[in-house]
């Protein structure tokens, strides 16, 4: 089976045009006769703002309740997604961290992954051209749903192509690439267009917040290369590598 693991960030997902232009862009895959496993965040700024109504009545919200909160932004995200596939002539299903096997442990807010059981993707894919799956979420060991910090799609999608012994991970977000700095605020901005895992490590530690620095180690662990791209054009992005 061809597979290819692609993830969408929040800022590729802000609106139902935006998420049109993703499921577009899924599609390109599906036409080259590949199957797809595509990991959403919640669309825009809708993690901020769930936290935002926490905050609003507890100056110092419960953690697990507040990660029962923000893991609903990813499960809008996905079953939009899911239905716009279907309805694109695609047969695609979405499921959420605990229904894609995503175990962790017990930190709520900032879960770590212990274990992934990808037994369930690789059922609906074998029934699915793709399987969409929510981001940042997994559940612990007593069910409880658990969050993996901010950004942390990018380490839910490595992590699900390690586990299906896939070899490299498509990261789209609304930039083309990996630069040295920030292209929205300097125009000097230079892209890298191949970095290494420890470099990029480095960036992410550094306040970066092109890739959460866990995917960094993971994807270094077991050799998955991370290709970064735009949702919005098709110039050619960065690529992380050994």
């Amino acid at each position: 089976m061809n597979i290819k693991v692609i993830k969408f960030g929040g800022s590729s997902l802000t609106n139902d045009e935006n998420l049109r232009k993703v499921t577009k862009k899924t599609i390109q895959f599906l036409q080259e006769g590949q199957k797809v496993v595509a990991i959403l965040s919640a669309q825009g700024k809708t993690t901020d703002t769930l936290l935002a109504e926490a905050k609003r009545l507890s100056k110092n919200p419960n953690k697990r309740e507040l990660d029962m909160l923000v893991s609903v932004g990813e499960q809008i995200s996905i079953s939009k997604f899911a239905i716009l596939l279907n309805e694109m002539g695609y047969k695609a299903i979405s499921l959420t961290g605990e229904q894609a096997g995503m175990i962790t442990n017990e930190e709520y807010t900032q879960a770590k992954i212990q274990e992934i059981r990808p037994y369930r993707i690789w059922k609906e894919l074998e029934e699915n051209d793709a399987v969409v799956v929510a981001g940042f979420q997994g559940i612990d060991s007593h069910r409880n749903i658990t969050t993996l910090g901010r950004n942390g799609s990018d380490t839910s999608a490595v992590a699900i192509a390690a586990a299906l012994n896939q070899k490299e991970c498509y990261i789209f977000t609304d930039t083309d690439g990996i630069y040295d700095k920030d292209p929205n605020q300097y125009s000097n901005a230079k892209k890298i267009e191949t970095i290494s895992y420890e470099e990029m490590n480095k960036l992410a530690q550094s306040g970066a917040k092109v890739l959460h620095d866990r995917c960094i180690r993971i994807a270094k662990k077991y050799g998955i290369k991370i290709i970064v791209k735009s949702t919005f054009n098709e110039n050619r992005g960065s690529v992380v590598q050994n």
